[in-house]
């Protein structure tokens, strides 16, 4: 659907390709960022405008800062302009088969290839190296894990699940999160994480993985982008390929001197990792469903919430969060 633009979208674009002759608005995730993908004749672009980007420096913004320590190693979109002003850039055009809308259409070989090209690109990321300045200056500190832990608890127990915790539950409950936020709390083992690698920021190009979305990397475990991607909530794989790709993953993380867990301590981190993620994920759709209205979230609640217990039950020390967590998340 063509929509009306405003003067500064039509500015950018009559200088950085002459004009156009549609903008249709993309439908964006769980961000404040808005896309469009617009046409001149026959070439497309994607249009992008950043709220945190308007009247700010280029040097520094995050997504240009992480762009320029990928683009040499990972497949992402071309940067074709961009105009700190109105906060707008424009993207090369990689199309719309994102990963979450091409597996269910592709056969187990297909999927596990595309996997594996994915888990490769992950490769790529987390061996990139550097120090003091942003990406590298931010890290999943238990201050942060401690935020997602409660908007958590806030939007999707007492919002979404309108759960009724008791304070001794509520206290309870954070205190095992400081628990676990603590026990995930490892910077000598830290690398670079895209922080949302999954099916719907990888996009299908030329038979291979883009990577789109990456201006909130920072440092953390080497499982959590493996987490991210391999139990995410918008596609959940089967146990045989899940298996194979997780082993894919530890075995390459382990030869590229990734990581150097042995295979119990890798999974340690993956389950108390997966744990907080999937958690995290909840408290977003959560928020998304309860306060911003937006109902398509509502369906993963349930594929998300049903990986929890599995942790819990290889993990002694996320049983006192499980236990709590059970009696409000099975009863919806």
């Amino acid at each position: 659907m063509d929509i009306q633009v405003d003067e500064d979208i039509r500015s950018f674009l009559a200088g950085a390709m002459g004009g156009f002759t549609a903008v249709e608005p993309l439908a964006g995730d769980a961000s404040t960022r808005r896309y469009w993908r617009v046409r001149a004749g026959e070439r497309t672009c994607v249009l992008c405008r950043d709220p945190g980007f308007i009247n700010g420096p280029e040097a520094g913004y995050p997504f240009l800062v992480v762009h320029n320590l990928l683009k040499d190693t990972v497949p992402v979109p071309e940067i074709l302009a961009m105009d700190s002003g109105p906060g707008l850039f424009l993207l090369q055009d990689l199309g719309d088969d994102l990963l979450e809308y091409v597996c269910p259409l592709s056969d187990e070989q297909t999927v596990t290839r595309l996997y594996q090209s994915s888990i490769e690109n992950l490769f790529s990321i987390q061996m990139i190296r550097g120090k003091g300045s942003v990406p590298f200056s931010l890290s999943f500190d238990v201050e942060k894990l401690m935020f997602e832990f409660d908007f958590f608890i806030d939007h999707a127990l007492q919002g979404y699940f309108r759960a009724g915790l008791s304070e001794r539950d509520r206290e309870g409950l954070r205190t095992a999160f400081l628990e676990i936020a603590g026990a995930l709390y490892r910077p000598e083992f830290f690398v670079l994480n895209h922080r949302d690698y999954h099916s719907r920021n990888l996009i299908i190009f030329n038979d291979i993985p883009y990577v789109i979305d990456f201006q909130d990397a920072r440092m953390g475990l080497p499982q959590y982008d493996a987490v991210s991607l391999l139990r995410d909530s918008y596609i959940t794989l089967g146990d045989g390929i899940f298996d194979y790709l997780k082993n894919y993953y530890y075995e390459g993380g382990r030869e590229m001197d990734i990581h150097s867990m042995g295979r119990d301590e890798f999974n340690y981190y993956f389950d108390l990792m997966a744990f907080q993620r999937n958690v995290k994920a909840l408290g977003t759709f959560g928020y998304q469903v309860s306060v911003k209205g937006n109902a398509r979230y509502e369906r993963y609640m349930r594929p998300t919430a049903d990986y929890l217990g599995d942790y819990a039950e290889r993990q002694e020390q996320l049983g006192k969060a499980w236990r709590v967590l059970r009696n409000y998340l099975n009863g919806r």
